[in-house]
C-alpha cells in the first residue's frame, strides 16, 4: 500500500472522530424548538379533569366513578363547582337532581348516600353539656314538654346513639340565655320528633352514650 492511501486512511479515520460544534448547536435548537411546542400545547390546554355523565341521572340514583365519564375541560376557575375524580368515594354517590347524559355533573348534583338515612338537626341545650360531649360522639337526646308555665313533665328519650357533628359557637339570644346549640345526626325516621320538640321549645338534654376512660 502506497504511503499516499495510509496517509488517506490515516486521514479519514482522524475525520470519524471530529465534532462539529455547529451540529450540537444544531442539536440543541431542536430540542428547544420540540420543548417550546409541548410548552405551547400544555398552556394551550390549561384544563381539568371533572366528570360528565355517562347517561341520565335522575334524583335518587346511587352512582360510582364508572356511572360518569371524566373530560379535560377549561372552566376558569369554575372547576370547583363540579364533580371531580377524585371526590368520589368508594361507597358511591346519591344524585339530588337531575343530571342529562354527557353533562358536566355539579357538586350539588349529588350527595353522601349517608344522607339517605340520617339528617343534620341543630338542637339547644340549656345549660352546659358534658365535657366528653364533642364532634364524631354518640348523645342520646333527651325532652321534657313543658305542661305550665316554667314547669316541664318528665323527659323522654327521643333519639338513641345521635353522632355529634359540632358544637356550634354560641352567639345572640342563645348566648344571652346560657344556651349551647349542637348539630347532631339523626335518623330521619326520628326528624319529625326532633323538630317537633324543637318547635315546641322542650327542654332538650344531650346525654352521652359512653363514659370516657380518661378526663
Amino acid at each position: 500500500m502506497s504511503s499516499t492511501a495510509i496517509g488517506r486512511q490515516s486521514e479519514g479515520g482522524s475525520r470519524s472522530w471530529w465534532f462539529d460544534p455547529r451540529f450540537a448547536i444544531g442539536l440543541g435548537l431542536v430540542a428547544a424548538s420540540v420543548l417550546g411546542v409541548l410548552g405551547l400545547v400544555a398552556a394551550a390546554d390549561g384544563g381539568v379533569q371533572v366528570f360528565a355523565a355517562r347517561s341520565a341521572l335522575s334524583p335518587g340514583d346511587r352512582i360510582d366513578a364508572g356511572d360518569l365519564v371524566a373530560q379535560s375541560v377549561r372552566l376558569g376557575g369554575a372547576e370547583v363547582k363540579y364533580l371531580s375524580s377524585g371526590e368520589v368515594p368508594e361507597a358511591g354517590l346519591v344524585v339530588t337532581r337531575a343530571v342529562s347524559a354527557g353533562e358536566l355533573v355539579p357538586a350539588s348534583a349529588v350527595g353522601n348516600p349517608a344522607g339517605i338515612r340520617v339528617a343534620s338537626v341543630v338542637v339547644t341545650v340549656q345549660g352546659e353539656l358534658a365535657r366528653s360531649i364533642a364532634a364524631g360522639e354518640s348523645v342520646d337526646v333527651w325532652s321534657a314538654r313543658e305542661t305550665e308555665n316554667g314547669v316541664f313533665g318528665p323527659p323522654a328519650v327521643l333519639v338513641s346513639s345521635a353522632t355529634v357533628v359540632r358544637i356550634v359557637p354560641s352567639q345572640g339570644i342563645i348566648a344571652e340565655r346560657g344556651g349551647e346549640s349542637v348539630e347532631v345526626l339523626v335518623p330521619r325516621t326520628k326528624t319529625a320528633r326532633v323538630l317537633e320538640a324543637i318547635a315546641n321549645q322542650d327542654a332538650i338534654s344531650l346525654v352521652p352514650v359512653s363514659i370516657p376512660v380518661k378526663g
